[in-house]
């Protein structure tokens, strides 16, 4: 029984090696695909956060003009919040547009303006026309108009709920596909133990002894492949910072730590519900059904 049990031990071990590599290969494109998800958020949001928006003033005094950019600057929607004089707007403007027209105007038509940034989640039609309405509700006297591009604002926003719709789609379809196939490779490397579980029960073993030892080699295994997942794609995100130097920007240190927790509990997770699931299963099974 002893040799039979300890053969069976031995010939167990490549599966487990085997499964170890296959999990960290599936934890592996889930990472990518995490990453993916993250990295499109934070260019859409990057997106949003670039779109200038102008409250073109008619006063010119400048205590009034300090309290319009004050007012601005305390709203929870605000971001680099600046007085923008008719210099400075003459600069803009030739910026954005590759040319000077000083060569034909003797004369600076741009306005003086407050322009700011608005946060991600407040750049849509609806929370803009709300911001543009309570700018002008206390100030209307001393703005002209506030003014954005609501075309660029709508298609913006419309392409970016689509595609995240389908990153979502894709992400949830991925992740059943990574459970199911952890889960098979589990069961297949504990396919090869079924007969030394059936041994142990014969001699007497409970099932909190038999599956004990199984959990916790699950746990180590779920634990390496994940690390091995983790090394992989950080190095590949590394690789690609270093080729894309704008990835440094949008790069969130927080959300790639949940991404790498996210992956560290479903390796782990999968690993022991799967093995324990095939221990139990053995051992409810009859010993001519095992062969």
């Amino acid at each position: 029984m002893a040799k039979a049990g300890s053969g069976s031990l031995k010939r167990s071990k490549p599966n487990y090696i085997y499964s170890i590599i296959g999990v960290a290969l599936v934890l592996l494109i889930m990472g990518i695909m995490g990453w993916f998800f993250l990295n499109f958020r934070q260019v859409s949001n990057a997106f949003k956060e670039d779109i200038r928006i102008s409250a073109y003033l008619r006063t010119l005094n400048k205590d009034t003009i300090g309290q319009i950019q004050q007012y601005i600057a305390g709203k929870p929607y605000a971001k680099n919040v600046s007085y923008v004089n008719k210099e400075t707007a003459k600069a803009i403007w030739n910026k954005e547009n590759n040319e000077d027209w000083a060569k034909i105007l003797d004369i600076n038509p741009l306005p003086e303006s407050i322009d700011f940034y608005a946060k991600s989640e407040y750049v849509n039609k609806d929370s803009l026309a709300l911001i543009k309405a309570d700018i002008m509700a206390v100030y209307g006297n001393q703005i002209t108009e506030v003014q954005y591009p609501p075309s660029l604002v709508t298609n913006l926003d419309e392409k970016s709920k689509k595609i995240g719709l389908v990153f979502l789609v894709v992400s949830i379809v991925l992740c059943v596909i990574v459970i199911f196939s952890i889960d098979n490779t589990i069961r297949l490397a504990m396919f090869s133990n079924r007969f030394l579980i059936k041994t142990m029960q014969m001699v007497g073993a409970t099932r909190g002894f038999i599956a004990k030892p199984m959990d916790i080699k699950a746990i180590i295994n779920g634990l390496i492949s994940s690390v091995i997942a983790i090394v992989i794609l950080f190095s590949m995100m590394e690789w690609a910072a270093s080729q894309f130097p704008q990835l440094n920007a949008i790069q969130n240190t927080e959300m790639t730590l949940i991404l790498f927790g996210g992956m560290i509990l479903v390796g782990v997770g999968i690993s022991l519900y799967s093995t324990h699931r095939s221990v139990l299963k053995y051992l409810k099974m009859k010993l001519d059904d095992l062969y």
